[in-house]
């Protein structure tokens, strides 16, 4: 019987699909890409292949599993094997220069953005800045890797030549305008099938951890003194969402191949859109799914469900 491959390099990200696909009786595989090996003379198995190769894996110790994930797609795509989130996925989730190029190149506006690889570069870049804050992050991300906030060019060269600089896994230093939100939040755009699924609030005013996985999740905020405040989740699904970006987005997402995706964006004082991440091995927020009533990993999972019907008919 053909089955669904899930690529991907971290459990805990991967249960939670894992456990949808068992409640709709759907056969799977999970293929841990951390180390491996791939017999370009084999023939792929039959059956469809979901990757999830998230560009943060050098964090937990898999420092080329998207190195070698590319290499297992590149060979399951020349074997004419249906990939959901295939090459064209991964080469955008692990470079945010690639991701930009994309949004603008459909008229999709992002923050104004160098990169720059070595730190004279890296202060010669925010130059550019001069007067205006800036923060800096990794091209190769994921978990806010590498995210400051700058004030000054002083404060920018006290980091990068301090003990403290974050060297980014690729050598790529963005320093990007900064987008100042009045009310202190993000939004995250979820799309499954290449179609929009709900839009999440996200809570900024604590920092930039901004991954929804539980995992992830700060602890909601208490009265100082003991006494419980009122309930502020760091994540909220919005109900009646409609903003006429979300169709640029999935053009984006057509053109690209990418079936599944959350695409984050920031809204200035003036209500002007910025664009600034794609990530291409989303994860989904239980309490925020819970409260709404919406679940992104059953949604998932059923879209998987109907991708794999087309190869293999007898499943039901």
């Amino acid at each position: 019987m053909k089955k669904v491959y899930i690529i991907h390099e971290n459990d805990e990200w991967t249960n939670h699909l894992i456990k949808r696909l068992d409640e709709l009786e759907v056969p799977y595989e999970t293929w841990h890409l951390d180390q491996g090996t791939v017999n370009l003379s084999e023939t792929p198995p039959e059956g469809i292949f979901y990757s999830r190769m998230s560009a943060s894996s050098h964090t937990r110790g898999h420092r080329y599993a998207p190195e070698l994930a590319a290499s297992v797609i590149a060979w399951l795509e020349r074997h004419g094997r249906k990939v959901l989130n295939g090459s064209r996925a991964l080469q955008l989730e692990v470079s945010k220069v690639a991701q930009y190029l994309e949004l603008e190149a459909h008229g999709v506006k992002t923050p104004k953005t160098i990169a720059a690889a070595g730190k004279e570069q890296i202060l010669q870049a925010a130059e550019q800045f001069s007067g205006q804050p800036f923060i800096t992050k990794h091209n190769r991300a994921g978990k806010g890797l590498g995210v400051q906030l700058f004030h000054s060019y002083q404060g920018l060269k006290d980091y990068v030549l301090g003990p403290d600089f974050e060297e980014p896994v690729d050598g790529i230093t963005l320093i990007q305008q900064y987008i100042e939100s009045p009310e202190s939040y993000i939004t995250r755009c979820e799309f499954v099938g290449g179609k929009f699924v709900y839009a999440v609030r996200v809570d900024t005013s604590e920092g930039f951890e901004l991954c929804p996985a539980d995992a992830c999740q700060i602890g909601d905020l208490f009265c100082p003194v003991g006494e419980e405040a009122p309930a502020k989740p760091k994540f909220q699904i919005q109900q009646d969402f409609a903003e006429s970006i979300i169709d640029k987005y999935e053009q984006v997402l057509a053109d690209n191949n990418i079936q599944v995706a959350g695409i984050e964006f920031i809204k200035d004082a003036d209500g002007t859109i910025y664009t600034y991440d794609i990530n291409t091995n989303t994860n989904y927020n239980s309490d925020a799914e819970a409260a709404a009533g919406k679940y992104g990993m059953l949604e998932l999972a059923k879209f998987l469900k109907s991708e794999l019907n087309q190869v293999n008919p007898v499943l039901v």
